[in-house]
């Protein structure tokens, strides 16, 4: 077998074992989730959507301290913000009841707003530090003395806020939903423990996969930003769509959606912690300006989904999906075009 083939190998088998331990985390999540008698909205945005975020925060380390890849990482992160709302269109396509936008509740739209505040806060601060400081931005430049940029406490700062004001939310708000009952339900402590050994083989495959992904890009003469936007950020999202399809057999939509926005947040805060240990200076002042296009998209994208929660449109465009999630299909085509295009 050539290298080629071998790289493509192991491309495979990384995507493998995250799919694979991404469907046993979604299944002991959800004993975890009815033993311990948390809301299924909750337990996909803060324990499902953390988790299944490992294999971001495990690539994007590893591609900023041994790779030495930072368009990887951030690519990684941001790519992965896009390819989980296009799984807002899967969930579209194979809920048949009726439009997922319909059935979906309304706390939704909390996650998704906090999610554009802080992909809109990493676009600006990208935008920034692509610019030499001079003047009042002299102040911005000078965090870089810490070894990290502004963006960093503040993006933290953000997660936490949105996740306590979404836990306030969810307590108020809560909404019994209706789970199919498989098989014998087991011990909390079982699930646990099972829960955690699939998080260990997650985030291992995670470790291994930017330096296949770096050895790919080289081989294929891709540019880092387009393959870790695109390869590795569907590889990493490979945990978000097992759980979500999991969620989506048992009944529990509002689980699968929570899941999803819940890891955009937990995405864009990976940039942060990359941030911190990257030691050659600030991380977005050293990746390619094209990433802002992905984070634009996300927005974007997150827009639509924010527009189909409140709207609720009912109808099917070809008796398929949304004309929601058609737009948002529409917007991650023209952010691989582009990043295919003009990355580096």
């Amino acid at each position: 077998m050539n290298s080629l083939g071998l790289i493509w190998l192991q491309f495979a088998f990384c995507a493998a074992l995250i799919g694979t331990a991404g469907y046993q985390l979604s299944s002991y999540g959800d004993a975890i989730a009815r033993r311990t008698g948390l809301s299924g909205s909750w337990i996909g945005l803060a324990l499902l959507a953390t988790v299944t975020s490992l294999p971001e925060l495990a690539t994007g380390i590893t591609s900023v301290t041994v790779a030495h890849a930072p368009n990887l990482a951030v690519g990684d992160a941001l790519g992965s913000c896009v390819v989980n709302l296009v799984f807002l269109v899967v969930i579209d396509f194979f809920f048949r009841r009726e439009p997922v936008w319909h059935r979906a509740g309304q706390g939704h739209v909390l996650a998704a707003a906090f999610g554009v505040v802080m992909l809109g806060f990493t676009l600006v601060s990208l935008l920034i530090s692509q610019v030499k400081p001079s003047g009042a931005m002299a102040v911005a430049a000078s965090a870089t003395q810490l070894g990290f940029g502004l963006t960093t406490p503040v993006l933290l700062a953000l997660y936490l806020v949105a996740m306590r004001t979404v836990f306030a939310y969810e307590r108020d708000h809560a909404v019994l939903e209706t789970v199919e009952v498989g098989a014998a339900l087991p011990a909390l402590r079982t699930s646990v423990i099972r829960f955690a050994m699939a998080a260990c083989v997650v985030a291992g495959a995670g470790i291994w996969l930017p330096f296949v992904a770096t050895d790919l890009a080289n081989t294929m003469g891709w540019n880092k930003s387009f393959v870790g936007s695109l390869f590795v950020a569907l590889a990493t999202s490979l945990p978000e769509l097992a759980v979500t399809l999991s969620a989506l057999r048992m009944g529990a939509l509002d689980m699968a959606i929570g899941n999803l926005l819940g890891s955009n947040l937990f995405n864009v805060a990976i940039i942060a912690v990359d941030d911190l240990f990257y030691r050659p200076g600030v991380l977005l002042a050293s990746v390619s300006p094209v990433h802002a296009v992905t984070a634009g998209s996300a927005i974007t994208m997150t827009g639509l989904a924010m527009v189909g929660l409140f709207f609720k449109p009912g109808g099917r465009v070809m008796r398929a999906v949304s004309w929601i999630s058609l737009g948002m299909v529409a917007m991650y085509l023209l952010n691989t075009y582009v990043l295919f295009l003009h990355g580096e």
